[in-house]
């Protein structure tokens, strides 16, 4: 997927083309992905040799930071941000690359929005980058396109973790359930019960639930990210509205 990025910018008429993301055109994801990945490296670091993090902003700051971080990059020019972007991009698979088996799961690294994860999320985290913000790139363009399958596969269990730091159930007067139902082999169904407390998501039956969501991966991805409204909807779509307006964009 990085590499699918840099050649889907190899185009120097396409640097100031515009994207799916609202107001950004390519030289805006290029920035973006500069600043979420430089944004990890102080926290790698501390991680490694020591130190205290600063506190975390928060994933509701996430998207005003993101957009005004990206667009301080226009500033600079095409080749300096690609050069700048695959020397960020060799250094974070550098440091994913000498994890042990240990600190893949038991090494705890700041994230500047959420704070404290295992290593592991980082290598998620970047490949939702390079996937989504590869497909923003080619959906400007108007021409057919769609998103790899393996990389849409992997990024399925993500979903579930970006809908439970993002979900607002401030509104949730009484409690009601959803089933999601996604294809792939990391799909299945998953039951999601909401309550003003939270929201759990369980495999398992969906029995019970007022409404079911169908999704292939990528359209689960490209939905749960705000790029599109999608999915097949089986049963009370009033309560399928209620469940896809409880998040917040990041």
């Amino acid at each position: 997927e990085i590499a699918t990025t840099f050649a889907e910018v190899a185009d120097p008429a396409r640097w100031e083309a515009p994207t799916a993301c609202a107001g950004w055109q390519v030289r805006d994801v290029i920035g973006h992905l500069c600043d979420a990945t430089e944004g990890y490296f102080p926290s790698w670091d501390i991680a490694l040799n020591g130190g205290s993090p600063p506190e975390a902003y928060g994933l509701r700051a996430m998207m005003r930071m993101a957009n005004d971080n990206a667009l301080a990059f226009r500033k600079v020019g095409r080749e300096e941000m690609l050069d700048r972007l695959r020397d960020d991009a060799a250094k974070m698979m550098g440091h994913l690359r000498a994890l042990s088996d240990e600190q893949w799961g038991g090494l705890m690294v700041h994230h500047p929005y959420i704070g404290p994860l295992p290593a592991m999320f980082y290598a998620r985290f970047q490949l939702v980058d390079y996937t989504v913000h590869s497909w923003d790139i080619r959906e400007g363009t108007g021409d057919p396109h769609g998103m790899n399958g393996d990389a849409a596969d992997l990024l399925v269990p993500v979903i579930y973790v970006l809908w439970q730091a993002t979900c607002d159930v401030s509104g949730v007067t009484e409690p009601f359930s959803v089933g999601i139902r996604v294809s792939g082999p990391n799909g299945g169904d998953t039951r999601a019960d909401f309550t003003n407390e939270g929201v759990q998501f369980a495999p398992g039956s969906l029995g019970g639930c007022a409404a079911t969501l169908e999704f292939d991966p990528a359209s689960m991805i490209l939905a749960a990210y705000g790029r599109i409204n999608t999915g097949t909807v089986r049963g009370d779509s009033e309560v399928a509205a209620r469940f896809r307006s409880l998040f917040f964009p990041i």
